[in-house]
C-alpha cells in the first residue's frame, strides 16, 4: 500500500484527476474556456426552446404565414418546389439520403466542424462563434415575429412530407420536436448554418478537393430542405440573409476586441489542413 505524503503516490491515487489535468493541457485554452463556450451554446439552445414554445402556440398564424410565402413565390413566378419534389419522389434512394441529411447534417456536421475549429484552428473560433450567436439571435427574433408552417403542412399545394411518408416518422411528435420546430421555417437555419461553416472552412482548408466539397455543401443542404418539403426557397433566402448579417456583425464586434474576436488569416499558413 502506498504511504501518504509523496506526490507520486497522490498521482497514483487520483488517476481521474491526472487524466482531467492531462486533457486540459491539450486543450487550446484549457477547461475553463471550453466550458465557457459550451455554456454559450447551451444558453442559445435553451432560448430557442423558449421561443419555440411561444411559436408552437401560434399555429393559425404559422399556417397563414406559410400561405403568404406561397402567394409571394407564385407572384414572382418562382413557385417551383412542388415540381422539383415530384421529380425526385420516384427515386427512393435520393429521398432516403435527403431525409437522413435533413436530420443529421444540421447538427452532426455543424457540431463536428465547430469541434474541429476549436481544437485545431482555435485562433479563428471566436469569430465563428460570434457569427453563430448573432445568427441564432436573429433566428429567434424571426421565429417569434413570423412563425411559419413548412411546405410539408400543405399537401393540397402538391407537397409530400417525405420523412413521414418514407420513414414513418412523425416530425411533430414529442421526440422529433426536440430536433425540429414545426413552425420555425423562416429563416432556414439549415441554410444559415451551412454558410456559417462552409465559408470559413473554404478559407481554412488547404486542399482543393476539400474546398470544392465545402463550396457545394450549402447547395446540397438547399436541395435537401426543398426536396423533403421542409422549407420554401424563401426560407432559404432568409437564412442566407441571416448568415450575411451575422458575418457583418461579427466583423464589427471584432473591432471591439481585435486580439480575441477577429479572424486571423495567418492561421491558414501556420497550421496544416
Amino acid at each position: 500500500m502506498c504511504e501518504p505524503g509523496p506526490p507520486a503516490c497522490l498521482q497514483f491515487r487520483n488517476p481521474v484527476s491526472r487524466l482531467v489535468h492531462s486533457a486540459g493541457r491539450r486543450l487550446p485554452r484549457g477547461w475553463r474556456d471550453l466550458l465557457r463556450q459550451a455554456a454559450l451554446f447551451f444558453l442559445a439552445y435553451n432560448l430557442y426552446q423558449v421561443v419555440r414554445g411561444v411559436a408552437d402556440g401560434r399555429q393559425a398564424a404559422a399556417i397563414a404565414n406559410g400561405l403568404h410565402v406561397m402567394h409571394l413565390e407564385r407572384s414572382v413566378g418562382a413557385f417551383f418546389e412542388p415540381g422539383l419534389q415530384q421529380a425526385f419522389l420516384t427515386h427512393q434512394w435520393v429521398i432516403e439520403v435527403a431525409n437522413w441529411m435533413y436530420f443529421n447534417s444540421h447538427f452532426v456536421i455543424t457540431a463536428a466542424f465547430l469541434v474541429w475549429l476549436y481544437l485545431f484552428r482555435n485562433e479563428n473560433f471566436n469569430f465563428v462563434r460570434n457569427m453563430f450567436m448573432v445568427a441564432m439571435g436573429l433566428a429567434l427574433l424571426g421565429y417569434a415575429l413570423f412563425p411559419t408552417a413548412p411546405p410539408r403542412m400543405f399537401p393540397g399545394a402538391g407537397f409530400t412530407d417525405t420523412i413521414s411518408a418514407f420513414t414513418h416518422t412523425n416530425q411533430d411528435s414529442s421526440f422529433a420536436s426536440v430536433l425540429v420546430n414545426p413552425y420555425a421555417a423562416v429563416p432556414s437555419m439549415h441554410i444559415a448554418f451551412s454558410l456559417l461553416i462552409s465559408v470559413p472552412a473554404m478559407n481554412l482548408v488547404r486542399s482543393a478537393w476539400a474546398r470544392a466539397l465545402w463550396s457545394i455543401y450549402p447547395l446540397v443542404v438547399f436541395f435537401v430542405i426543398v426536396v423533403t418539403a421542409n422549407h420554401f426557397w424563401f426560407d432559404a433566402a432568409a437564412g442566407a440573409a441571416v448568415a450575411c448579417m451575422a458575418a457583418a456583425t461579427a466583423h464589427q464586434l471584432a473591432r471591439l476586441r481585435p486580439d480575441t474576436w477577429s479572424w486571423h488569416d495567418e492561421a491558414i499558413d501556420e497550421a496544416p489542413a
